[in-house]
């Protein structure tokens, strides 16, 4: 019987963090992030639903979380939903760096009583979104589900990944965001992983993403 030894591999890795400040004449938005965080939070948007959504992103992403909008409420939630959506995207595509060693691919199925939604992410330096989620309702407390999607739109574009969204049953609104949120944050879990077997090597044949 031959034993083998086992080798180490490092697990140390330079912190992926980012801060970004964007501000327009319609919002004002700070995001920070630690993608190797234990899920903490700090959200203020001025639109409840949102935070709370972000809040999942936070928790079941083990992502570290600072964002702050100061965006023109009065007129609606769309720049400030969108523009939380490029700020967050910026900062994720500055925080992975060169992407040497993640696992790239992410996909995760999250049910919520009625509700179950399917998302799959690919970190490929592509941008794209496939979105289909028939929300029941046009809005949930005090966001328009219409602009779940420009979320996610200005995520991917300054992220560059690509992005499909699916809600494959849902009666309840809420519920359906829940899902798609909690689904989009265990798949970013899984694609921005550090692979022990593949550290420093960026997991695409081109060698860059």
């Amino acid at each position: 019987m031959t034993n083998y030894a086992l080798t180490e591999v490092p697990q140390t890795h330079t912190p992926r963090t980012a801060e970004i400040t964007r501000n327009t004449a319609e919002t004002r938005v700070r995001v920070k992030v630690n993608l190797d965080g234990t899920g903490l939070s700090r959200l203020s948007t001025g639109i409840g639903f949102f935070d709370h959504m972000l809040d999942q992103i936070a928790r079941h992403g083990l992502i570290d979380l600072d964002i702050e909008s100061d965006g023109d409420l009065h007129i609606d939630g769309h720049h400030t939903v969108e523009d939380v959506g490029i700020t967050l995207g910026q900062a994720f595509f500055q925080a992975m760096g060169d992407k040497k060693g993640i696992r790239r691919y992410g996909h995760a199925y999250v049910p919520l009583d009625e509700a179950l939604s399917r998302v799959v992410v690919d970190f490929s330096g592509r941008p794209g979104l496939v979105m289909d989620v028939p929300f029941k309702a046009a809005m949930i407390g005090n966001l328009d589900t219409q602009l779940v999607h420009e979320f996610f739109q200005g995520f991917v574009n300054h992220a560059l990944v690509t992005v499909h969204i699916d809600n494959l049953k849902g009666d309840n609104a809420h519920h359906q965001a829940e899902t798609v949120f909690k689904a989009f944050a265990r798949a970013l879990r899984a694609a921005l992983e550090l692979d022990p077997r593949s550290l420093g090597v960026i997991p695409s044949t081109k060698g860059s993403l």
